[in-house]
């Protein structure tokens, strides 16, 4: 884990209030780190509703298929997450090591193992101990407090710099609610599906099969929509959980319900922001990347060739080499598959445009452009001009930095 904050993180931490009818702890078990906490537990006072989505890798972890198993049942009591090993690619003895945790932290929260979630994080193919969580996590349902979520966070990170978290309220049916998240993820980031590790509770009483909706719904334009290296991990995870405990409320059952307009908008904000401080945390990064894509024959189009570009890594070389070089755009563009004109084609970055119907801006200026290029966070965007198909892309610049950290990870 690295030791220098991104520059690109917030400037404060975010105060996260209470979510009632949750309560969070951390440990330190020695999976791979020493002098930090490197498990975390998130507890319910009674059954909270759940949602979730996964990645979809074809080598999915051994957590992911335990969730994934879970998640028909509606309901969880416990959430366990460790850092430092994935468990995954470790056939059998990964399937034992979730029982095993399963086992462990349901005696903990006083529940069957079918209200347990887990998530792992951290090096592939390395058998995890799960022994090392008998010790702690019954302690920990002890000791779990309902204003930890800074620290909870903390517990989950590996290659991440600072804790990501983030908080919104909405209102259902004239009553007041609250929704409180926490997200890790600097590498192997990459749209398909959740992209990292997430965890959101509310004390929204809505019904599982709406939750999943709205969830489902929203990480396209979220978790979905972000990069950093092109690498869809393989225990990528979305939770999110509902107490139900705001007084008040009529519990929701179904996701076009209009009553839950303002708390789905919140949702989705929360999803965001969460998102784009994984961007900001990328592995080495020093500029965020946000990539629009216009004028593509759909936004299915449109959401391939942002991706084409913001996963290019000679674009994202030359961001963090201040260099214009828009001739890397048109690279991305065209390797894309999807449709494209080249004397269609426009390209801004910034608000500079350099490249135009075809061949270089008459107006371009290499200062004005250079200009863009040295600032913290850039936009870069193409116009197709061959239909309505637009879609947004986030990413960060490409380091020595990230050849530093990922080259030595296991060491």
């Amino acid at each position: 884990m690295s030791t220098a904050v991104s520059p690109l993180a917030p400037k404060s931490l975010t105060p996260m209030p209470v979510i009632d009818g949750v309560r969070l702890a951390t440990a330190s078990a020695g999976i791979k780190y020493k002098g930090r906490t490197d498990v975390m537990m998130m507890i319910f006072d009674e059954p909270a509703a759940v949602a979730g989505v996964f990645t979809r890798s074809r080598c999915p972890s051994a957590p992911v298929d335990f969730c994934r198993a879970n998640l028909s049942n509606g309901t969880a009591k416990v959430l366990v997450v460790n850092s430092g090993n994935a468990n995954a690619f470790t056939g059998k003895k990964g399937k034992e090591a979730t029982t095993l945790t399963a086992e462990t932290a349901a005696a903990a929260a006083g529940c069957g193992t079918g209200d347990v979630y887990l998530a792992s994080t951290g090096v592939i193919g390395e058998p995890l101990d799960a022994s090392k969580f008998a010790g702690v996590l019954a302690d920990m349902a002890g000791q779990a407090k309902p204003d930890f979520w800074q620290d909870a966070a903390k517990a989950i990170m590996t290659t991440d710099t600072y804790p990501k978290v983030a908080t919104r309220g909405a209102t259902i049916d004239g009553v007041s609610v609250t929704l409180n998240g926490m997200a890790k993820g600097a590498g192997m980031i990459a749209p398909d599906m959740a992209t990292m590790l997430s965890f959101i509770a509310t004390d929204a009483a809505i019904a599982a099969p709406a939750l999943q909706a709205m969830l489902s719904e929203g990480v396209g334009e979220s978790f979905n929509a972000i990069t950093i290296d092109s690498d869809t991990s393989t225990s990528d995870t979305v939770l999110v959980f509902a107490t139900g405990k705001a007084p008040g409320q009529d519990r929701v059952t179904e996701p076009d319900d209009p009553r839950l307009d303002d708390f789905r908008a919140a949702l989705h904000a929360l999803m965001k922001d969460l998102a784009l401080q994984i961007v900001r945390d990328g592995e080495g990064a020093r500029k965020m990347v946000t990539v629009n894509v216009t004028g593509a024959e759909s936004d299915r189009a449109a959401f391939e060739i942002a991706r084409s570009i913001a996963n290019s890594p000679l674009v994202k070389t030359a961001v963090a080499g201040e260099d214009a070089n828009w001739g890397r755009v048109v690279m991305a563009v065209g390797k894309a598959g999807e449709k494209a004109d080249r004397d269609r084609l426009a390209i801004w970055f910034g608000d500079i445009r350099v490249a135009f119907q075809g061949e270089r801006d008459p107006d371009y200026s290499e200062e004005h452009a250079s200009a863009v290029m040295r600032q913290d966070e850039i936009t870069i965007r193409a116009d197709l001009g061959i239909g309505d198909g637009q879609a947004t892309v986030y990413t960060c610049d490409l380091t020595k930095e990230y050849v530093a950290i990922n080259g030595d990870y296991r060491s």
